[in-house]
């Protein structure tokens, strides 16, 4: 693990452009602008040189109203127009975040874990990016649109938490939050297959197929930490949850995907 620099080079630097990314609120550009800092990033044109800070908070449009929990309206569970409109909306915000989470983990930390740890990070940001835009055609296809309905506002509390360590962000944005995805993509996928929504549960599938290989990059990339740190993953992981993430580890588990994705039991089985 190495810090880039790199005082010579006249290309622009990888962190400049994530942080530009980061403060882009509207969400097409915000998309275009992730997906050209993964092409430029893997073609060359971006220097592995961290000369600007990441923003606490990424900017955001003006809607969706983001509200606690708590105050979130209920979906139901229903397959009503508006109960689907509703959870693609849900899904749609969640991606959305994401996009900020990767560039966030890529422009934050990247420095001290490396070129790979920013290629990875960055691919992830390129592919939540993919799946809002599948997600927010959805909604526009429905007579609907990405911030039509409030969205809680917790999502980013997990990056403000362990803005200072990554391995504690490692474990709680890939391996807990992503790894969570994991868990309850297929039942949504088998509820659009039920009602008849093949196009919903083809995205979803391919979501599902994604998520898998952005919780492996969490695990791989935890246990670097850790072999550099001399932790245990399993113990440090159990650690840094119980630290740092305020929510539950509940079942069901997705045990298959999350073996898959290199977080087998030892990891979750006893906090659960």
């Amino acid at each position: 693990m190495s810090r880039g620099v790199m005082p010579c080079d006249a290309r622009p630097s990888v962190a400049a452009a994530i942080r530009g990314a980061l403060l882009t609120g509207d969400p097409r550009g915000k998309l275009m602008a992730t997906r050209r800092i993964a092409r430029d990033w893997r073609a060359g044109r971006l220097a592995f040189v961290f000369d600007a800070a990441m923003p606490d908070v990424p900017a955001r449009p003006a809607a969706p109203e983001l509200l606690p929990t708590n105050r979130m309206p209920k979906r139901g569970r229903g397959q009503s127009d508006r109960a689907r409109i509703a959870l693609i909306h849900a899904l749609a915000h969640i991606e959305f975040v994401a996009i900020d989470l990767a560039l966030d983990m890529a422009g934050r930390f990247g420095a001290a874990m490396g070129a790979g740890f920013v290629g990875d990070f960055l691919a992830v940001a390129a592919d939540e990016a993919m799946h809002f835009a599948l997600l927010d055609r959805l909604l526009r296809d429905a007579g609907s649109h990405y911030g039509a309905l409030p969205a809680h506002d917790g999502l980013w509390q997990a990056a403000s938490e362990t803005a200072h360590d990554v391995a504690a962000r490692l474990a709680i944005v890939p391996m807990v939050l992503e790894a969570r995805g994991l868990d309850v993509t297929p039942a949504t996928i088998e509820r659009a297959r039920a009602s008849g929504d093949a196009r919903a549960a083809k995205i979803l599938t391919r979501i599902l197929a994604d998520e898998i290989v952005h919780v492996r990059f969490g695990t791989k990339h935890f246990a670097a930490v850790c072999a550099e740190r001399g932790e245990i993953p399993e113990i440090y992981w159990k650690t840094l949850v119980e630290r740092h993430f305020r929510g539950g580890i509940k079942p069901p588990f997705n045990d298959s995907a999350r073996q898959t994705a290199g977080l087998s039991r030892k990891f979750y089985g006893a906090l659960a």
